[in-house]
C-alpha cells in the first residue's frame, strides 16, 4: 500500500504534468523539472516545500477504458496519476524540486475534477469544491478506495477558475457528417490522418466547396472537442506582416514602442504550457498574404520533424530582457489553412511553404447524399434538388472545359446548401443565382460579359 503522509501544517498537494518519457526521467533522477516559462508556474515551483506531497499526472479527454460504464459514449476529462511522492529539496530556481518518488502500478485514473495546466495546486480544505479535492487526495496519496460514483460525480470546479476543466461537447467525424458534410466518412478519416501525420494542412478548392466550414469542423474532430478556446482563427490578407502575426514593435498608450506577440506566438506559448491538450490555428485564405514573409523563421519551425526544443530558433525581434530567447513550435499545435485558387491576384506559394503542408483538394459535391441532407434539413423537394444539381453540373462542365478557366473555377455545393428551412424553393434558387452566382460568373468571364450572362440565364431557364 502506498501512503504519503500529509505535512504537519496545512499545505497544498501538487499535481504536475509529466509525459511517459518525463515520468521515467523523474523516477530515475528523483526530480521534477518545470519546463514552463510562465511566471505563475515559476512562482509555484519556488513555493514548494520539503514534505509537500506531489503527483505526476497526465490529463486528457477520453471516452473509452473508463472506470465506470459509459453507454452514451460521452467524453470525460481524465487524469492518469502515474507516481506520487514527497518533495525532499527545492533548488529555489523555479525549475527543479527533488522528490522521493513511488511509481503507481497500475496507475490511478481520476475523472472530471481535473486540470490541464502544468502545475495544479490542490488544497484539501480550500476552494469551491473541497469534497472533490479531498477525494482526489485520498485516491492519489493515501490509497483509500473511492467509489466509481464519487469519481464520476466529482465537481469539476477547481481552486483557480482560470484552470477549470473545459466542459466542451465531444466532437467526431459523425458530427461533421450530421452537420452537412457530403464527403464519405473514409475520406474525412484519411484527411484527419494526413493532418495528424504532417501537423499542417491546407484545404484548397473552388468557391463554395465549404473550405472554411470544413476546416473548423476538422479542427474540432482532431481535438475531439467542440471548443473554440482551442481552435483560433486568423485571416491572411495583403497587408498582414510578420510583425502582425508573429512579433513586432507597437506603440503603447504613452506613445512608446513595446514588443508585442502576435496570434501565432501567443498560441505557441499556450500550447507549450499545456502539452497535454491539442491546439489548432485556423488560417483563412492563407495565400492571400505572403506566407513565407508572414511566417518568417516560424515557417522552418512548423516542419513536423523540428517540433522540439533542440530545433528552437531565435526570433527576428528578441525580447530586450531575453536576448538568448529561443522558440520552437510544440507538437500539440496543429495548423490548418484554406486556399482559394481562383483569385488571379494571388501569387503561388513557394516550395518551402508547400513542403511543410499536406494539401487536400475539395470539389463540388452533389449527388444523393447532398440531395437527401438538403431535403431533410431544409424542406426542399427531392425532384427540385435533382433539377438544381443538373443545372449546376452542366455549368461546371462548361467552366471546367473553358480554356481561360478550368476545374478550379467550378461552382461549389455550398451556394445551394441553405442554412435553414426554405418555404419557396424557386424564389430561393433565383436569389442564389442572381445575387451570388451571376456576379461570380461576371468575374470569371470579365472579358466576355455576354457569355457570363448566358451562363447565368441558363441556370434559370424554364425553372419549374
Amino acid at each position: 500500500m502506498v501512503f504519503i503522509p500529509a505535512p504537519k501544517e496545512p499545505r497544498p498537494c501538487w499535481f504536475v504534468n509529466a509525459s511517459k518519457a518525463k515520468t521515467r526521467h523523474c523516477l530515475e533522477q528523483g526530480v521534477w523539472e518545470n519546463d514552463s516559462e510562465l511566471a505563475r508556474d515559476l512562482d509555484r515551483v519556488r513555493s514548494m516545500r520539503p514534505g509537500d506531497r506531489i503527483a505526476l499526472k497526465l490529463t486528457h479527454n477520453r471516452k473509452y477504458n473508463l472506470p465506470f460504464d459509459n453507454p452514451d459514449g460521452k467524453t470525460y476529462s481524465t487524469m492518469e496519476i502515474k507516481a506520487v511522492g514527497a518533495v525532499t529539496k527545492n533548488r529555489g530556481d523555479g525549475r527543479t524540486v527533488e522528490v522521493d518518488w513511488t511509481a503507481l502500478v497500475p496507475e490511478r485514473l481520476w475523472c472530471n475534477y481535473t486540470n490541464f495546466h502544468n502545475i495544479w495546486e490542490v488544497w484539501p480544505d480550500k476552494g469551491i469544491s473541497p469534497n472533490s479535492a479531498q477525494a482526489l487526495i485520498r485516491l492519489a496519496f493515501e490509497c483509500v478506495g473511492v467509489s466509481a460514483s464519487e469519481i464520476t460525480t466529482a465537481d469539476s470546479d477547481v481552486n483557480d477558475p482560470a484552470s477549470a476543466e473545459r466542459r466542451s461537447p465531444a466532437y467526431s467525424i459523425d458530427d461533421i457528417i450530421a452537420e452537412g458534410c457530403f464527403l464519405p466518412r473514409e475520406r474525412l478519416a484519411d484527411i484527419l490522418e494526413s493532418w495528424r501525420d504532417k501537423q499542417n494542412l491546407i484545404l484548397q478548392g473552388p468557391p463554395g466547396t465549404g473550405k472554411t466550414w470544413l476546416a473548423r469542423k476538422l479542427a474540432y474532430a482532431l481535438i475531439e472537442l467542440k471548443d473554440d478556446q482551442l481552435v483560433r482563427g486568423v485571416q491572411f490578407h495583403g497587408n498582414l506582416s510578420y510583425e502582425d502575426f508573429v512579433r513586432g514593435w507597437r506603440p503603447d498608450e504613452d506613445g512608446r514602442l513595446k514588443l508585442v506577440d502576435g496570434p501565432l506566438l501567443r498560441l505557441i506559448d499556450e500550447a507549450r504550457n499545456d502539452l497535454n491538450t491539442e491546439y489548432v490555428m485556423l488560417i483563412e485564405e492563407i495565400n492571400r498574404g505572403n506566407p513565407a514573409q508572414i511566417f518568417g523563421e516560424m515557417l522552418t519551425l512548423l516542419e513536423n520533424g523540428k517540433r522540439n526544443p533542440g530545433e528552437a530558433l531565435a526570433l527576428s525581434y528578441p525580447r530586450p530582457d531575453r536576448e538568448d530567447e529561443r522558440v520552437y513550435v510544440p507538437p500539440n499545435l496543429y495548423v490548418i489553412g484554406t486556399m482559394n485558387l481562383t483569385d488571379r491576384s494571388l501569387a503561388l506559394v513557394d516550395f518551402a511553404f508547400r513542403r511543410r503542408f499536406a494539401f487536400e483538394d475539395l470539389e463540388p459535391v452533389f449527388g444523393p447524399v447532398w440531395r437527401d441532407w438538403v431535403n431533410q434539413n431544409c424542406g426542399i423537394p427531392a425532384n427540385f434538388l435533382a433539377d438544381v444539381e443538373r443545372r449546376l453540373t452542366s455549368l461546371n462542365d462548361q467552366i471546367a472545359n473553358d480554356a481561360s478557366l478550368g476545374p478550379q473555377f467550378k461552382i461549389g455545393h455550398s451556394f445551394v446548401t441553405p442554412n435553414g428551412r426554405i418555404s419557396n424553393p424557386q424564389a430561393w434558387f433565383r436569389r442564389v443565382v442572381d445575387k451570388e452566382i451571376r456576379p461570380l460568373l461576371n468575374d470569371y468571364w470579365f472579358d466576355n460579359h455576354d457569355k457570363a450572362q448566358q451562363a447565368a440565364d441558363a441556370l434559370l431557364e424554364n425553372l419549374p
